[in-house]
């Protein structure tokens, strides 16, 4: 459907994927494994789906990844809130839930636009 190396947002999940690899290495060491696996998974499934939506050849089937990004993102925010209670991030953590929020944002427009 579209060639995802174009769409901004697949760029910005990008940006966040890093930014939440840089976070997972400030876990504590009882974290590193379950938590760290969790938020890198979460993160790197956002713009793998929507990777895989621009693959699909129907725009039910792009909808369709577009959510399950979208759904990713929430989960990626309800973790990175998490760690944020558990004070194993610091106010750094604000700027990946920003980005979060802000391709949260850009999926949601373009599913409604779909």
């Amino acid at each position: 459907m579209n060639n995802f190396k174009n769409l901004i947002v697949w760029e910005k999940s990008r940006q966040l994927v890093h930014s939440i690899y840089d976070l997972s290495e400030k876990l504590p060491p009882t974290e590193k494994y379950s938590f760290a696996s969790q938020i890198t998974r979460a993160a790197v499934s956002i713009p793998a789906n929507i990777a895989e939506g621009c693959g699909r050849a129907t725009t039910p089937d792009y909808k369709r990844f577009l959510g399950i990004a979208l759904g990713s993102s929430y989960e990626l925010e309800t973790f990175l809130i998490i760690g944020k209670d558990r004070k194993w991030f610091d106010e750094s953590s604000q700027q990946s839930i920003n980005l979060t929020n802000e391709v949260q944002k850009m999926l949601q427009a373009m599913i409604k636009r779909l």
